[in-house]
């Protein structure tokens, strides 16, 4: 169990339910007549709370959950600020603190960004790219992926002028890679020392890595991302707050992510 957000959030719903619940049946016990003039505080502040709290904790837990991006792991799809919207249900409906699915609805796909618990520290949050399918080969060499023998083609974009927080990344290589249908633009240091190993992706796992190669700490170093652990798929950017480029960079704001 995470004891995050939304652990918090059943249990102001399950307070605040109770205490406005329980007044409401003491009244009916009474025969009263229910008159919210004459209701206690602390009943009046449940009855306003109770459903705000409730609507928050199913749109969050079923829906779609915000997230802002700390680091240039995935740059140059997103930047150090960015504040994202998380698809809860694409890869199946999960109880929220339980994180047990209840509903099946679709799994991963090659290319797709997705949010998920890491597996060495579960009540963190990582951000990656889908780049392996559970039983892919996957080999990275000379700083190239390879999926089941077949190259992501890389086409040279040029050289990349970071800003603000990303900065530090200006002069690295740009290049834009396909995976099967997906393309997507990376981020290559040259020279930079990486790891280069053939992995083998277990059933019910997948092989992430982020589109900053040579800045992302991934499945590369620390292994595979179990089903169970997924959170939902990245789908849009609906704000960028970068204080060292003056603050809110318009052009980000409603980029759909692919």
């Amino acid at each position: 169990m995470d004891y995050d957000f939304s652990f918090f959030l059943v249990v102001a719903s399950l307070l605040t339910g109770v205490v406005w619940g329980a007044y409401a049946l003491y009244i009916k016990a009474t025969r009263q007549l229910y008159d919210v003039s004459k209701e206690p505080l602390l009943v009046e502040y449940a009855r306003s709370f109770f459903p705000v709290v409730l609507i928050v904790l199913l749109l969050r837990s079923f829906l779609a959950e915000p997230f802002r991006i700390p680091s240039g792991s995935m740059m140059p799809t997103l930047l150090i600020g960015d504040f994202i919207l998380v698809n809860k249900f694409a890869y199946g409906v999960r109880l929220p603190v339980l994180n047990t699915k209840i509903i099946e609805v679709s799994e991963p796909k090659r290319g797709d960004i997705v949010v998920f618990r890491f597996p060495r520290q579960p009540s963190i949050d990582y951000i990656k790219r889908v780049i392996g399918l559970p039983g892919d080969r996957i080999a990275y060499f000379d700083k190239k992926v390879y999926v089941n023998g077949q190259l992501a083609s890389q086409v040279p974009l040029g050289v990349y002028e970071g800003v603000g927080q990303g900065a530090s990344m200006t002069g690295a290589n740009r290049f834009e890679e396909s995976l099967e249908t997906v393309k997507h633009d990376i981020l290559v240091l040259p020279g930079a020392a990486t790891v280069e190993d053939v992995f083998v992706v277990p059933e019910g796992q997948y092989f992430v890595m982020g589109d900053n190669r040579d800045n992302s700490n991934d499945s590369r170093y620390w292994g595979f991302v179990p089903e169970a652990n997924l959170v939902g798929k990245a789908f849009f950017i609906w704000m960028n707050w970068d204080l060292d480029h003056h603050g809110i960079a318009f052009g980000r704001l409603g980029t759909i992510l692919n």
